[in-house]
């Protein structure tokens, strides 16, 4: 099923804007405190864990993703992180804003104890050492997997692989606190007309770092 923020290659939704550099970081002082509020919530319940986070942004609604700006969608991100890990209890927020705009709510009370997932990093950040010897190599040809976690528009297209990148922690597992499962990554090219037909510029090409476990041979 297609990620909610896979929209890469999706028409109707415009050009993507270029950044205005006088741009305040915080459009308004609401969105800095969603990000420290958010910030705080990995911290205490992912252990920093970027990918969990991640997950749980594509798990929104679209309506939740697509409808509430940039900061909004990471509020509800961080309600779902505590309502999963029972520190909140489903609909407490909810509650909380109906009994502060002047209603007689009842707030429905969590667990007795939150259901943290137990987790600890083997290093920081998320590059790591991989004792095996990479499957694929520099020139060789090689298709992207159907259903990977990696752009839509890729999927199941042949291109070459152009780079071979340090190992990372995979995503697919780590999001979901499976364990860290560290694979080599390949920076892919894929001819333009490869990913759009015929019609696309010949000379034209994009790249994009996928997993070992993304890829297959074609």
């Amino acid at each position: 099923m297609a990620r909610v923020s896979d929209l890469g290659g999706t028409p109707g939704h415009g050009p993507v804007p270029v950044p205005d550099p006088a741009e305040p970081v915080f459009a308004q002082p609401w969105e800095s405190r969603a990000f420290a509020l958010t910030a705080f919530t990995m911290g205490r319940i992912a252990g920093r864990n970027l990918e969990a986070f991640r997950e749980t942004l594509d798990r929104l609604t679209p309506a939740e993703y697509h409808d509430s700006g940039y900061y909004g969608r990471w509020l509800h991100a961080a309600e779902a992180m505590l309502v999963a890990s029972a520190i909140l209890a489903p609909g407490a927020v909810d509650a909380r804003a109906r009994r502060l705009a002047g209603g007689r709510v009842e707030e429905p009370l969590g667990p007795a104890a939150p259901a943290k997932p137990d987790y600890a990093p083997t290093a920081p950040g998320s590059l790591r050492t991989v004792e095996a010897a990479p499957a694929f190599a520099v020139g060789d040809r090689v298709r992207a997997r159907e259903g990977a976690r990696s752009p839509g528009y890729v999927h199941g297209r042949v291109g070459t692989v152009d780079r071979i990148q340090p190992a990372h922690v995979l995503p697919d597992t780590h999001a979901v606190f499976a364990g860290e499962n560290p694979q080599h990554v390949y920076t892919v090219r894929f001819p333009a007309h490869e990913l759009w037909g015929a019609g696309a510029d010949d000379a034209a090409a994009v790249t994009v770092e996928l997993f070992e476990s993304y890829l297959e041979r074609p």
